[in-house]
């Protein structure tokens, strides 16, 4: 069995979650086996090379979770990007549509430095607009987007063209 293989046999998938229609990518069982977790973090770092990044922007929640080891590896600072009001010092913030309204993302205003180098981690690339409305937040403040990486891309959502520009890294495919 191929790595890839074995990661994607390790994402559970839940139908109507979280709502009737939509098949939820679990990535908890992944998560919880140290192999395929280690192989998860190591192939985002070698794909962007150590040396090449300064901060790793998480997106809330579960790009945390991949997002610190990562920054880790990098010897890089982590930048966490959260929902609206849950930052406590004064932050960037950038709207952005989702199937069913918009949504609001915040960075604090000294997180990135102008011309530092940032990658952008989280587990799941649906319809484009999450990373997307990051990547804006990253340049506003003067950062350089090395990259984009996601555990998943939802391929049939097309969230890559959203994306088209930056570097994407995506380990699975559904």
């Amino acid at each position: 069995m191929t790595d890839t293989e074995r990661l994607r046999s390790l994402i559970r998938e839940v139908p109507d979650f979280p709502q009737e229609g939509i098949v939820f990518k679990d990535i908890t069982p992944l998560l919880a086996d140290a192999e395929a977790f280690s192989t998860v973090i190591d192939t985002i770092v070698v794909h962007f090379g150590r040396g090449n990044v300064d901060k790793v922007v998480g997106i809330e929640a579960r790009g945390f979770i991949l997002a610190s080891p990562v920054a880790y590896h990098f010897g890089a600072g982590f930048v966490p990007v959260r929902k609206e009001g849950k930052l406590p010092s004064a932050t960037q913030r950038e709207e952005y549509d989702l199937e069913y309204g918009t949504a609001v993302l915040e960075l604090h205003d000294d997180a990135i430095r102008p011309g530092e180098r940032v990658l952008i981690v989280d587990d799941v690339l649906a319809t484009g607009g999450t990373a997307r409305a990051v990547a804006k937040l990253v340049e506003r403040l003067g950062g350089k987007v090395v990259g984009i990486a996601c555990l998943i891309e939802l391929t049939f959502l097309k969230g890559r063209a959203r994306i088209s520009g930056y570097d994407f890294f995506s380990l699975l495919s559904f």
